[in-house]
This record gives structure tokens, sequence and C-alpha cells, in this order.
């Protein structure tokens, strides 16, 4: 069976001296592990489309127990990433969530989508890293059928306050009036306040339509805030950490 498809090399690993065993997200068949023939020798054309961070299109061929890449023509490899260690780290960052979270042998498109939007942002530079890490991280938690409940109060169902609380281990929000209410054992959870501006964003990130996820500010407080309570909720939720995200934190010094 041949599938032609498009998608990003989100991992890659050496097979002997010459060939590579890769891992692509792709738009009709999610994560597909695949082997790419001599594609670590410089003259053949699978060379640099099977590379980690390169989006290309791929001729697969499906076989009865293993995939293995026909042809692959690169459309784009983001060279600019490779310029910031600390730009390049929350790529693969985003690749290892992608792995963790992304759908095998189903469609995935969605998935793709984001990680190649957040790509070209962050090797342009043209969105601050830290906003693209919270939309990365909260978008594709909600694909991957982990969205919290954002939309009022637990309590009273109140939409907004002065200050509200979110609790990453059940997901859901408390007004700070409520909150002082609950009983003193409900309170021992880990909670998270926010005020009006950063809850704002926080919505925005699971709820927007997809034009307009990345285009919205914060200032350099809020965000910092939105970044920390996103990636406490994804931590807390996949109950594992992240090498890369790890990796990350050590290249910007968080």
């Amino acid at each position: 069976m041949q599938i032609n498809t498009d998608g990003l090399v989100i991992r890659e690993s050496s097979v002997g001296e010459n060939d590579r065993l890769i891992t692509v997200l792709t738009r009709e068949e999610g994560l597909v592990r695949a082997f790419a023939r001599q594609a670590k020798s410089m003259k053949n054309s699978k060379a640099s489309s099977t590379q980690l961070l390169c989006y290309s299109r791929f001729s697969i061929y499906q076989g009865r127990d293993k995939y293995m890449i026909n042809d692959a023509q690169p459309l784009a490899v983001f060279f600019d990433l490779r310029k910031d260690l600390g730009r390049l780290s929350l790529a693969q960052y985003f690749c290892e969530l992608a792995g963790a979270l992304a759908p095998e042998e189903s469609p995935a498109g969605d998935f793709l989508r984001l990680i190649l939007n957040a790509l070209h942002f962050l090797s342009k530079g043209l969105r601050p890293n830290l906003l693209l890490k919270a939309i990365v991280e909260m978008r594709m938690l909600s694909l991957a059928g982990y969205m919290p409940d954002l939309v009022s109060c637990a309590e009273c169902g109140c939409y907004e306050a002065e200050e509200m609380r979110f609790l990453p281990q059940s997901g859901i929000l408390y007004c700070q009036e409520c909150w002082d209410k609950l009983d003193p054992s409900l309170r021992d959870q880990p909670s998270l306040p926010m005020g009006k501006g950063t809850l704002t964003a926080f919505r925005h990130t699971i709820y927007a339509e997809f034009d307009k996820l990345f285009s919205f500010q914060l200032p350099e407080a809020a965000l910092v805030r939105l970044a920390q309570i996103s990636e406490t909720y994804l931590l807390q939720t996949l109950g594992r950490g992240f090498r890369t995200l790890d990796f990350y934190h050590q290249m910007e010094g968080l």
C-alpha cells in the first residue's frame, strides 16, 4: 500500500551507518514511524527531507510490519530555528508534545496545522516564545481531549471576577469569593490565581477560532503567568515530564 502525504519530521534516530528511523506527523495518517534507507548519505535525495523539523511531501510504502520512505521532497525546513538555541529547543519541545498527544493511523490535520504555524512564527521571531509555548500546550491538550473548563466559576457560574483561581488537577475555575468559602479540605489542592487579562488569554488558547489563535498580546508579567499556568496544567494532566522542556528551561534560564 502506498501513502502520499505531507508531514513534519518530529523525531529521528540513526539506524546503522546510513539509514534513519523517523516519526512523521502527517495530515491524513497521524503519527507514522518509517525507515528512510540511505537517508544519511549527502548524495541521497532524502537526506534533507527526513531531518528533524523538516516539513516534506512523502511517498511511503506500508508493508506488513513496517513503513518505508520511498521518496521525500522538502516543503519547508525552518532553517532560522538553528540560529537560536532557545527557539530550537522550544521547537523540539513542540515536536515531543506532538509525539505524545497526536493520534496514530488517523487524521491529525489540526495537530499539524498548529505546529507548522507555531514553527513559522517561532523561526521568524514574530511572536514571543512564551506566547507560542502556551498556545501550543493548551491547544494540543484540547485537541487530544484534555480541554479544561474555563467557561465560568464551577460554584456560582460567574464568568469573570477581578481574580479567578484555576485548579490544574481538575481543570476548573473558581472565582475568589467562592474559593474562599469552600471547605478547607477542598482548598488543599493547588490553585493558580489569575487576573482578567491572563484569564482572557488562557481562554483564547483553547476557544478561539484557529485563524485568530496567534493574534493576541499580553504584558510581560501576564505572559509569564500564562506560560506558568499552561505548563503546570499540562504536566499535571499528563503526569510526566519532557526532556526537551527541561532543556528549553536551561537554555532560557527559566
